[in-house]
């Protein structure tokens, strides 16, 4: 089985279709595995697995009666130096694209040893966790996932990789204290 993300363009659809929209592409792809959707302002983002004989094409031009094709990520480790797996993780948050920062942070965070920096990344990686959930409309999950985050990037601050933590720290506090959820860029 081969992994890929598949984004499709998003124009009218929120969060709190993702549940319809994993249905519809089960639907539309029964001998694939859809395991999850989720939904950005600008992505339809579906988690699929499909046989190793198939060809991704063939997925995507089922899923193209959704919305059109955006982008397609074949999902494999991928040992990349530590700068340019963080630069790809910010990429990937700044588009919305949540777990795939999620999954490009925890690359570099297994390759970390114990201690200050290792909690940092993982506070990092739990924010985009806690996204994830937030485009699923999951907003008690998201929070409880967000105050993780807190504790884990408590004492973290100055810039990481270009990744300001402060500013950081700071967004996802005041999200914890007035219990809006507000996406932001890192």
């Amino acid at each position: 089985m081969q992994r890929y993300f598949i984004h499709l363009q998003n124009r009218v659809y929120t969060p709190k279709d993702a549940t319809m929209l994993l249905e519809r592409a089960r639907e539309l792809a029964k001998d694939v595995v859809v395991r999850d959707s989720r939904v950005s302002k600008k992505y339809i983002e579906f988690d699929t697995s499909i046989p190793d004989s198939m060809d991704v094409g063939d997925l995507v031009g089922r899923l193209e009666k959704i919305s059109p094709l955006a982008s397609v990520e074949h999902i494999v480790e991928k040992d990349v130096p530590k700068d340019e797996a963080v630069r790809h993780a910010v990429e990937l948050f700044n588009e919305e694209k949540y777990w795939g920062a999620h999954e490009a942070l925890e690359a570099v965070w297994k390759s970390t040893p114990r201690g200050k920096e290792r909690d940092m990344i993982n506070g990092i990686i739990l924010v985009a966790a806690a996204f994830v959930h937030d485009l699923k409309d999951e907003r008690e999950i998201c929070l409880s996932i967000l105050g993780r985050a807190m504790k884990k990037l408590d004492g973290a601050g100055g810039a990481y990789h270009g990744i300001n933590v402060d500013r950081l720290a700071a967004r996802v506090s005041k999200i914890l204290r007035t219990g809006r959820i507000e996406r932001f860029t890192i």
